[in-house]
C-alpha cells in the first residue's frame, strides 16, 4: 500500500491543462528571486473546461522579503497570511495567494492559525511550477500534513466504530466550511468527498494508519477555537483583499452572487475607498444570508 506521502507526491504530479500550466510559470515569473512552487486547486482542477472560470494558485515563495522587498505588501503578507492577487495570461483569469515556505508547512500542519489552507489542500491539487526538485519536494512534504491534520481534529468526534472514513471526511469538510466566510448556500461537503470516493478513501486510510487523534474534548475545544478565529480572520483577510486586490470589490461582488444567488451592487465609491466598503458590506451581507 503506497504511504501517505507517495500518495501525494503522485497527484501533485499528475498533469494539467497546458494553459493552466503557462499562467503558472508567469506567475512565477513576476517574483523571480522568490518563487519557489505554484499549487493549482480548487473548482478549475475539476472542471474541463477554463472558458469564464477564474483559475486559483498558491504561490509558495522562500521569502517576504524576497518577494516584495521593503514594501509594505511584505508585512501585510508576514502579519495576515496569505496575500492575494488578481492575475490574467493569454485571456485566462486568475487569483494568487502568496505564503512562505515556512508559512505553507505551519498552515498544513496542526500548529495552523485557521483551516484555510489544510481545508483546501487535503482535496486534490497540482504542482505545475517549481524552481527545482527540492523546492516541489517541500512542498509535498508540507502538503501531506493537510490530511492528517484534518483527520486528527475529526476522528475523536465518533465514537468507536460508529464511522467510516467517507464519514469522516464528510465531517470534517463540514467543520472546516463552518469555520470561514462563505458564500455558499448549504453544505457541499458530501459532494466534495462523493467526487471522487477513492480517492479520498486511499488518503484516509493511508493517513489513519499513523494519525494520533486527540481526545474528544480537547478536540471539540479545537473546533471552537477555530471557528472564532476562522471568522474573525476571514474578516480581516477581507478587508486587506480590498487594498490588495486590485478591482477585488467587485471580484467578491461577483463570487457572492454566483454562489448565494444574491445580487451584490457596487456602488462608484465603493471602488474608490473599497477597504472602507468592505467594512460597510460585510454586515449587510451577513445579516442577508449572502455569507455565512
Amino acid at each position: 500500500m503506497p504511504t501517505l506521502h507517495e500518495l501525494v507526491a503522485a497527484e501533485l504530479a499528475q498533469p494539467a491543462d497546458p494553459r493552466v500550466v503557462q499562467t503558472a510559470a508567469a506567475v512565477a515569473a513576476l517574483y523571480p528571486n522568490a518563487a519557489q512552487a505554484v499549487l493549482f486547486y480548487g473548482s478549475c482542477l475539476r472542471s474541463s473546461s477554463l472558458d469564464g472560470a477564474m483559475l486559483d494558485f498558491y504561490l509558495i515563495v522562500s521569502s517576504y522579503r524576497a518577494a516584495y522587498g521593503k514594501s509594505w505588501l511584505a508585512t501585510a503578507n508576514r502579519l495576515v497570511p496569505p496575500n492575494v492577487f488578481p492575475f490574467e495570461h493569454k485571456g485566462l483569469a486568475a487569483k494568487y495567494a502568496v505564503l512562505s515556505e515556512d508559512d505553507f508547512a505551519q498552515e498544513c500542519g496542526s500548529r495552523a492559525r485557521s483551516v484555510s489552507v489544510w481545508a483546501r489542500f487535503a482535496q486534490p491539487s497540482r504542482l505545475v511550477w517549481a524552481r527545482h526538485e527540492a523546492a516541489g519536494g517541500r512542498a509535498i512534504a508540507s502538503i501531506a500534513e493537510a490530511v492528517p491534520t484534518l483527520l486528527a481534529l475529526t476522528l475523536p468526534l465518533f465514537d468507536a466504530g460508529e464511522a467510516d472514513i467517507r464519514a469522516i471526511w464528510t465531517r470534517g469538510f463540514s467543520l472546516t466550511y463552518g469555520a470561514e466566510l462563505r458564500a455558499e448556500q448549504g453544505d457541499r461537503s458530501p459532494s466534495i468527498v462523493e467526487s471522487e470516493p477513492d480517492r479520498y478513501r486511499r488518503f484516509g486510510e493511508a493517513a489513519l494508519a499513523h494519525v494520533v487523534s486527540l481526545p474528544k474534548a480537547a478536540a471539540e475545544r479545537t473546533w471552537r477555537r477555530l471557528r472564532r478565529r476562522g471568522k474573525l480572520l476571514s474578516v480581516v483577510r477581507l478587508a486587506k483583499a480590498s487594498a490588495t486586490f486590485a478591482g477585488g470589490i467587485d471580484y467578491l461582488a461577483w463570487k457572492i452572487s454566483r454562489h448565494s444567488g444574491q445580487t451584490v451592487v457596487i456602488h462608484p465609491w465603493h471602488r474608490r475607498f473599497p477597504l472602507f466598503a468592505a467594512l460597510i458590506l460585510l454586515p449587510k451581507l451577513l445579516a442577508r444570508g449572502a455569507v455565512r
